[in-house]
C-alpha cells in the first residue's frame, strides 16, 4: 500500500505539472493578439484572401527598400487576424536597431504601441518523435487517462520548456479517429479545426481561443483536446485592444537582439524564447554584456508579458482556490502585474501544486528586474534617489537592463543599518524571501557567484535554497571570488533581518513557529520577524523539553554557525562594533576570528580606554552569543571548533558530538596538560559571555529554570532577557540556595548543575561576573603582573586587607563559598588531585565536601609522597582562612554561636582561636563545666593543631619570632612543625617576646595535647595502640605510663621525652600536676610563684614540692604525682631543669660520653661517682648532687640504678615495706649488715658506694642552717636514730632545767626568808 500511495502522489505531481505547462504555454501563445485586432468571424475565404493580399505587397515595399522581410511576417496567419498595415509600418520601424544619440521618432511610442516588444509565441515543437501526440494534444487530462490506463513512462512527456530547459510543449497532431454517436457527423469538422490549432503551434503563432461550433462543443473528443486550458485565456475584445499592433516573432528573430542571441546562444534553443531568456539573462559570461538595444528590446518585451491582462485571468484560473483565500489578492485592479506579485508574495502559504508551479514559472519573468516587481518601484522611488542606487528610467530614454542592480544596491544598504523608508523595506525583504527558493532569482547575487556555483557547487541542484546553501559553506574558500562573498554577505544580512529570506529555515521550520506563536503581533519590524527572534523563540521551545522537528534543527544549527562564522551578517555588530572592529580587529575577517577579537578586548575591561569595547558593541556580542547558543553545542563557534579539535578528540573523544556536555568537558581540561594554547583562549573568551547569562549553559537551565523562576525571579522563558538585572545576578542567586537546608534548597538535579557550572567557572575570575566587576581596579592595582593564568582570586585573598571594601566583601563570599565546596578552586583541585586520590578518595566521593577534604589535605600535607605543588596550595587556604573565621565554613558552622557570646567584636580567626582556645583551658583547668559547645572545642582542636604545623599559621607568634626564626632556624624547611620544634629547642636564646609567644603556645599544646601537631604526627599510631580511648587531649599522660614498653616507637618515645622536659620546667606547663597540686602550690610555694612572669620557672616550684616530698605536708594526690616526677627525673637529667642548669658545665667536661644517652640515668650516676672522687666542682653543682643523694636516701626508686640492681632483693627481703621515705633503703641497709643475709653482689656493691656517698656528702656539705640540717636528717636512713638522740638530748636539757628551777627557787626563799 505504502509503495501505491507513493507512485500516485508522483502521478499527481506530474499531473499537476503537466497541467501548468498547458496552461503556461497556452498563456504565452494566446498573448499574441495585440491592442487594436478584432476577433472576426472564423471561416471567412474573403478575409483569409485580404490578408494574404497584404502581406504580399508588405513584403514587395521592404524588397524596394533594400531590407529582407522579417521572417517571423513570412509564415501565413490564421484568419482569426484582421492586419492593419499601418500598424505593419510601426513594427518594422521599432525593430530597426538604435543608433545612440541618434533621434528616432518610431522608437519613441508609448511602451503599449510597441509591437515589436509584445511577446511572441515561445512554443517550440518537440523533437521527440516518439511522443504520443493524442495525449499531448488532448493535455493533462489525457495524459492521466493514458498514465492510468497503458502505465507509460512519464517521461515521455520530455523536460520542463521553461527558463532554460530542454524546449517544451505539444507534440505534432496525427488524424482523428472519427467518434462514434450522433456527433459523428461533424467529426471531418473537427478535425480540421484542431489541424488548425497544431498547425499554428507548429508555425510558433496561436490564436487566443478556437472559436468551437456549438454542436461541437459537447463533443468528448474535443472537450478532451482542450481540456486544461482555462476559459479566461479567451482575452475579450477590451483585452486585445490594449496590445497594440501585431507581428510577432521569436527573440532570435528581432534584430534588436538578433546578433546577441547568434553569438551567445547555441543553435538549438533560438526557436525556444523561454530558452532565449535564460541564455541571455544568466547564460552570458560576465564580460560580455548585451547591446543596449537588446536590453531595452528586452524590458519591454517582460514588461508587456507581466503587465497584460490575460495573466491575471489566468492565475484566477489556475489559482482559483487560493485567491479565494486571499481577498487581499482577488480584490486588486487586474492589467497592472499586481495579483501575480500578491500571489508570490503568499506563495509560501499556497499548497495548490498548479497555481505553485505557476507562480514559480513566473518568478524567472518577474525577478529579473526590480520594475517588474508590483509596488516596488512606488515604494523605493525616494530610496533609490537618496541612496543613488539608480532611477527610475522612462522607456523613451536609452538605458541598460538592470538586471537587479538597483535591489542589490538597496539591499546593501539596509544590511549597513541604513535608514529607509518602512514600505521600501518591506518590498526589499518580499523580494528577498520570494528570491530565497532559487538563487538566479536574485540576479546580482546570482551573476556575481555563477563561477563560483560551477566550482564549488557544480552537482548541486538549483531550488529550496540548496545552492545559495552550498556557497554560504564555501563562503571562506580561498578560491571563492570576492564578489560573490560579498554578495553572499549582502543576503545573509538580510536573512538576520527577515528569516523567511533563508529558504530552509522558513520552509522546515513553518510549523514550528506556528505551533510555538514565534510570529505575534507585536513582533519587531512589523510583519518580517527578524531571524534573532525566531531562533530564540524556537530554542525557547527546545530548552524546555518541547518538541521541534530534526529538520528545523539542522536549520538554526546552520544559521547559529553562520553566525557565529562572520560578524558581518550580524547587523547588531556591524552597526555597534564598527569602531571598535576598525580599531582593534581589522583584517580578521575570516571564520569568526573578528567575534573572538572582540569577545578577547571585551573580556579585560581593565584595559585602557582605547583597548576596550563600549556598552554597546558589549551588548551586541553578548546578544550574538545567546542567539547563536554556542553553549548548546560548541561547533556553533568555528572558532572555537577548529581550535579545540585536538583536545575533543583526545580528551572528549568519548562525548556524542553535539553534546552540551562537550563544553563542559573541555572546560574541565583547562589549564591541564591536554589543552592547547588557542583553544583555551578561544573557550575563555567564549566563556566570559556564556557567564553572563545563565540560561546559556542549556543542562544547568533545564533542570534551574522553575526554581530560578521561583528564588531569583529569572523569568519563565529561555528567550526572555530581564535588564534590571546584573549579569550573573541569576547564578549567584541559585548557588546560595544550594546548601540552604529550608524549604528553599535547590533540588537535587539543579544543585548538582550548579556546582557543576561553579566549579568550572572558578578557573577564571573573569568568569564570576560580578566579583570581576567589584574588584576591576584592584584586579589592575595587585594581580596585573606576574599572575599566572588562573591564580587572579588566589592574588586577591593573599591582598585581602587592602582590597576595596566592595572587592573584599566579594572575595569574601567567594572565599566563604569554596571553604564549603574546595571544588571551586580548580587550580588547587588540579595539582592536588593525584593526593586526593591517594589519602581521600572517600571522602571526595561523597557528594558535599562540607570542608572534610581540605582537613584531610592537611592531615597529610607533610606526607612524603605529598608533592609541593599541593603542598603550597593547601598552606594557602591555610592562611586565607587566618583572615577571617568565616573562610572556614567547619569552624564558623561549630562556633558561630560560641563567637557571638564570648568573643563579640573579633574577626580575625587567629585571634578567635586564641579567645575561644583561653576560655576553654581555664575551664579546663579550673574543672568546670566547658562554657564553649562541644562541636566548637572540637573545631579549635583541629585550628590549634594545624596552627601548629607551620609558625606562618600564627601571625601573632610569627611577627615576634620572624627575626629568631631567620637567625637560629634559616636553615630549616618550613612546615610539619619544624621550625616551631627548633624554636623550642633555642629557647634560651629567643628574644624576650618570641620566648613569651612560644610559652603562651607550649601551655596550649601540653594543655590540650591533640593540638600538638608535632606530637601528633610522631605518636598518631601509639595513641591508637595504647591509649585508644583516651581523651585525645591527655594522651601524652597516657602515653608517659607505657613509654618504656618494648613496643613502643622510638619517635614517639623521644616526643614523649621532649614534652616531659618541657613539662618539668614549669608546673603551668603540667596540665596533671596544676590539677592535682592545686592547693598544695599556693600553700608551699609563694615565694617561687612570686618570681613567676610570662616565661618558665626554670623547675622552681617542683623543686619546692620535692622539698616537702615524705613530710607529710603535700596532699596525697599532689605527692604521689611529685614522686612520679622525681623517679622520671632520675632517668634524664633533662627532666630536671634545676640539675641540667646547675651543672651544665661539668657535665661537658666529666660526663661527656653518657650524655650521648641521657635516658638512661648514667648522667646522674656520672655526676654522683665524679663527686665521690672529689673532682672539682662548681657549688652549685655539688648542692644539685647532693639533692640527688639525699632524694636516692629517701625513695630508693629515685636511684634508678640501684633500684634496678636490688630489684630482686627487694622483693626477697623487703617485699612487705612500702616504698617511700627511706623505707626500702633501711631495709637494704639492714639487710647489708647482716651477716646472715645474703645480697647479690651488684646490689651488694652499689649500696656499699651509696653509703660511702652520703658518708662523704655529710663531710663536704654539713648544713649549714637547722633548716638543711632538719632536710639532712629526715632524708637520712638514721634519722630514728637522730631523732632518738635529739630527743633525748632535750629530755635531759629539760631535766637539767627543772633542777636547776627547783634550786634557784630555793635560794631565793632563803634570801626572802633572811
Amino acid at each position: 500500500p505504502s509503495a501505491c500511495g507513493s507512485n500516485m502522489a508522483s502521478v499527481r505531481r506530474v499531473l499537476s505539472a503537466v497541467a501548468v505547462k498547458s496552461v503556461f504555454l497556452l498563456l504565452l501563445a494566446g498573448l499574441t493578439v495585440q491592442e487594436g485586432e478584432q476577433i472576426q468571424p472564423q471561416n471567412v475565404p474573403v478575409q483569409q484572401e485580404q490578408q494574404q493580399l497584404q502581406q504580399r505587397q508588405q513584403q514587395e515595399q521592404l524588397q524596394a527598400q533594400g531590407q529582407q522581410p522579417l521572417q517571423g511576417q513570412q509564415v501565413p496567419r490564421v484568419q482569426a487576424y484582421n492586419v492593419v498595415p499601418q500598424q505593419m509600418m510601426q513594427q518594422r520601424a521599432a525593430m530597426q536597431p538604435k543608433i545612440p544619440g541618434q533621434l528616432n521618432d518610431q522608437a519613441m511610442v508609448p511602451l503599449q504601441q510597441n509591437p515589436a516588444a509584445n511577446p511572441p509565441n515561445m512554443l517550440l515543437p518537440l523533437n521527440n518523435g516518439q511522443q504520443n501526440p493524442q495525449i499531448l494534444q488532448n493535455g493533462p487530462v489525457a495524459v492521466a487517462q493514458s498514465i492510468n490506463q497503458q502505465g507509460n513512462n512519464l517521461g515521455a512527456l520530455g523536460g520542463g520548456g521553461f527558463a532554460g530547459g530542454d524546449g517544451g510543449g505539444f507534440g505534432q497532431d496525427q488524424d482523428l479517429k472519427p467518434h462514434p454517436g450522433k456527433v459523428a457527423a461533424i467529426d471531418e469538422r473537427n478535425k480540421k479545426l484542431v489541424q488548425k490549432v497544431q498547425d499554428v503551434k507548429r508555425e510558433g503563432m496561436l490564436p487566443e481561443m478556437p472559436k468551437i461550433p456549438p454542436r461541437a462543443r459537447n463533443d468528448p473528443q474535443m472537450k478532451v483536446k482542450l481540456d486544461g486550458i482555462p476559459p479566461k485565456l479567451a482575452a475579450p475584445a477590451s483585452a486585445n485592444q490594449r496590445s497594440g499592433g501585431k507581428g510577432h516573432m521569436r527573440i532570435a528573430d528581432n534584430l534588436a537582439c538578433h546578433d546577441d542571441v547568434q553569438r551567445l546562444c547555441s543553435h538549438n534553443v533560438r526557436t525556444n524564447n523561454f530558452a532565449i531568456l535564460d541564455c541571455l539573462q544568466n547564460d552570458r559570461p560576465k564580460d560580455d554584456d548585451l547591446s543596449p538595444q537588446c536590453h531595452h528590446f528586452l524590458w519591454d518585451y517582460k514588461r508587456n508579458l507581466t503587465k497584460d491582462i490575460r495573466f491575471d485571468q489566468a492565475a484566477f484560473e489556475v489559482c482559483k482556490d487560493p485567491l479565494a483565500k486571499l481577498p487581499e489578492c482577488s480584490q486588486l485592479e487586474t492589467g497592472q502585474g499586481h495579483v501575480i506579485s500578491c500571489l508570490m508574495a503568499h506563495k509560501g502559504n499556497i499548497s495548490n501544486q498548479q497555481c505553485h508551479q505557476f507562480l514559480v514559472k513566473m518568478t524567472s519573468i518577474v525577478f529579473s528586474d526590480y520594475r517588474l516587481v508590483g509596488h516596488f518601484v512606488e515604494d523605493c522611488q525616494a530610496d533609490i534617489q537618496k541612496f543613488q542606487c539608480g532611477r527610475v528610467i522612462s522607456r523613451d530614454e536609452e538605458h541598460i537592463h538592470s538586471q537587479g542592480v538597483v535591489i542589490n544596491c538597496l539591499e546593501r544598504h539596509i544590511s549597513e543599518g541604513q535608514r529607509m523608508a518602512r514600505a521600501c523595506r518591506m518590498q526589499l525583504f518580499r523580494i528577498a524571501e520570494l528570491s530565497a527558493d532559487d538563487y538566479h532569482q536574485d540576479r546580482a547575487l546570482y551573476f556575481a557567484c555563477r563561477d563560483d556555483r560551477e566550482r564549488f557547487c557544480e552537482k548541486i541542484t538549483a531550488g529550496e535554497g540548496k545552492v545559495l546553501k552550498c556557497l554560504v559553506q564555501h563562503k571562506f574558500e580561498h578560491d571563492m571570488s570576492d564578489d560573490c562573498r560579498e554578495k553572499l554577505v549582502i543576503r545573509q544580512r538580510l536573512v538576520s533581518e527577515d528569516y523567511k529570506v533563508n529558504y530552509g529555515l522558513a520552509k522546515r521550520c513553518k510549523e514550528d513557529i506556528k505551533h510555538y506563536h514565534c510570529r505575534i503581533e507585536k513582533m519587531p519590524e512589523g510583519k518580517f520577524a527578524k531571524l534573532s527572534f525566531i531562533l530564540l523563540c524556537l530554542e525557547n521551545a527546545i530548552q524546555k523539553g518541547r518538541h521541534v522537528s530534526g529538520e528545523c534543527q539542522g536549520e538554526m544549527f546552520d544559521m547559529r554557525r553562520q553566525l557565529m562564522s562572520d560578524f558581518q551578517i550580524s547587523p547588531e555588530i556591524v552597526l555597534n562594533c564598527r569602531g571598535e572592529i576598525e580599531t582593534l580587529c581589522t583584517g580578521l575577517q575570516k571564520e569568526g576570528r573578528t567575534i573572538h577579537c572582540l569577545m578577547q578586548h571585551g573580556m579585560d575591561e581593565s584595559k585602557p580606554g582605547e583597548s576596550r569595547l563600549g556598552k554597546a558593541c558589549m551588548d551586541a556580542v553578548q546578544a550574538l552569543v545567546k542567539e547563536a547558543d554556542a553553549g548548546f553545542d560548541y561547533r556553533m563557534d568555528v572558532a572555537l571548533q577548529d581550535a579545540c579539535e585536538p583536545v575533543v578528540q583526545t580528551a572528549c573523544k568519548d562525548i556524542k558530538p553535539g553534546d552540551a556536555m562537550i563544553l563542559s568537558c573541555l572546560m574541565e581540561h583547562l589549564y591541564t596538560p591536554s589543552m592547547v594554547e588557542d583553544c583555551e583562549a578561544k573557550l575563555l573568551e567564549l566563556q566570559y559571555f556564556i557567564s553572563r547569562d545563565w540560561k546559556l549553559d542549556p543542562r544547568m537551565y533545564r533542570k534551574c529554570s522553575k526554581e530560578a523562576d521561583r528564588l531569583c525571579n529569572s523569568g519563565p522563558n529561555w528567550n526572555e532577557t530581564n535588564d534590571n538585572l546584573p549579569p550573573g545576578i541569576v547564578f549567584s542567586c541559585l548557588y546560595r540556595h544550594v546548601y540552604r537546608k529550608d524549604e528553599a534548597k535547590l533540588s537535587h538535579a539543579c544543585a548538582f548543575e550548579v556546582r557543576r557550572v561553579m566549579h568550572q567557572r572558578a578557573v577564571d575570575v573573569r568568569l564570576n561576573p560580578m566579583l570581576e566587576k567589584a574588584c576591576l581596579k584592584d584586579l589592575g592595582e595587585y594581580c596585573s603582573e606576574n599572575v599566572e593564568k588562573g591564580e587572579e582570586m588566589h592574588c586577591l585573598q593573599d591582598n585581602y586587607k587592602n582590597l576595596s571594601k566592595q572587592c573584599r566583601d566579594k572575595v569574601g563570599n567567594f572565599t566563604q563559598m569554596s571553604s564549603q565546596d574546595l571544588d571551586l578552586d580548580r587550580i588547587f583541585m588540579m595539582s592536588c588531585a593525584p593526593m586526593i586520590k591517594r589519602y581521600c578518595k572517600d571522602i571526595v566521593d561523597k557528594e558535599e565536601d562540607d570542608g572534610m577534604l581540605l582537613q584531610c589535605l592537611i592531615e597529610n600535607k607533610n606526607e612524603q609522597e605529598m608533592n609541593k605543588k599541593c603542598a603550597a596550595g593547601i598552606m594557602h587556604m591555610q592562611l586565607i582562612q587566618l583572615k577571617d573565621y568565616r573562610f572556614s565554613f567547619k569552624f564558623k558552622e561549630a562556633c558561630k554561636s560560641d563567637v557571638v557570646k564570648y568573643c563579640r567584636n573579633i574577626k580575625n580567626k587567629a585571634d578567635l582561636v586564641s579567645c575561644l582556645s583561653e576560655i576553654v583551658r581555664n575551664d579546663t583547668l579550673m574543672e568546670n563545666k566547658h562554657r564553649i559547645s562541644k562541636d566548637c572545642r572540637g573545631q579549635l582542636r583541629v585550628e590549634l593543631l594545624d596552627r601548629g604545623e607551620d609558625v606562618r599559621l600564627d601571625p601573632k607568634l610569627m611577627k615576634e619570632c620572624n627575626s629568631d626564626v631567620q637567625q637560629l632556624c634559616g636553615d630549616e624547611q618550613k612546615g610539619d612543625a619544624r621550625i616551631l620544634e627548633c624554636l623550642k629547642r633555642h629557647k634560651k636564646k629567643l628574644s624576650k617576646g618570641c620566648h613569651i609567644k612560644l610559652f603562651n603556645r607550649e601551655r596550649e599544646e601540653l594543655t590540650d595535647n591533640s593540638v600538638d601537631y608535632g606530637f601528633m604526627r610522631d605518636c598518631k599510631p601509639m595513641v591508637k595502640r595504647f591509649c585508644p580511648h583516651q581523651d585525645p587531649k591527655e594522651v601524652l599522660q597516657c602515653l608517659r605510663k607505657n613509654k618504656n614498653n618494648e613496643f613502643m616507637d622510638d619517635r614517639c618515645r623521644k616526643a614523649i621525652t621532649h614534652r616531659q622536659i618541657e613539662q618539668a620546667e614549669d608546673y603551668r606547663l603540667d596540665i596533671e600536676l596544676q590539677k592535682k597540686c592545686k592547693k598544695d602550690v599556693p600553700k608551699f610555694c609563694k615565694e617561687e610563684l612570686a618570681e613567676g612572669g610570662t616565661t618558665e620557672l626554670e623547675g622552681k616550684v617542683i623543686a619546692c614540692l620535692k622539698g616537702k616530698v615524705g613530710k607529710n605536708r603535700l596532699s596525697p594526690q599532689c605527692e604521689d604525682h611529685i614522686k612520679f616526677l622525681m623517679r622520671e627525673a632520675a632517668m634524664d637529667y633533662r627532666m630536671d631543669p634545676q640539675l641540667a642548669q646547675g651543672c651544665k658545665d661539668e657535665m661537658n667536661q666529666l660526663c661527656s660520653e653518657e650524655m650521648t644517652n641521657p635516658e638512661t640515668g648514667s648522667v646522674e650516676e656520672c655526676l654522683k661517682k665524679k663527686f665521690s672522687e672529689k673532682k672539682p666542682m662548681g657549688k652549685q653543682c655539688q648542692t644539685q648532687v647532693l639533692r640527688l643523694l639525699h632524694e636516692g636516701k629517701a625513695d630508693i626508686h629515685v636511684d634508678p640504678l640501684l633500684h634496678q640492681s636490688c630489684m630482686l632483693d627487694i622483693k626477697h627481703y623487703c617485699a612487705g615495706i612500702p616504698a617511700g621515705e627511706g623505707r626500702q633503703m633501711s631495709c637494704l641497709l639492714e639487710a647489708l649488715e647482716d651477716n646472715s643475709v645474703r645480697l647479690q653482689k651488684d646490689c651488694e656493691d652499689k649500696l656499699r658506694g651509696r653509703v660511702e656517698m652520703w658518708e662523704y656528702a655529710a663531710k663536704v656539705a654539713p648544713p649549714e642552717t637547722l633548716q638543711e640540717l632538719a632536710v639532712q636528717i629526715s632524708s637520712s636512713p638514721m634519722r630514728n636514730y637522730f631523732i632518738f638522740v635529739i630527743c633525748g638530748a632535750v629530755v635531759l636539757v629539760l631535766c637539767l632545767g627543772v633542777l636547776t628551777g627547783r634550786m634557784t627557787k630555793r635560794v631565793r626563799a632563803e634570801i626572802k626568808n633572811r
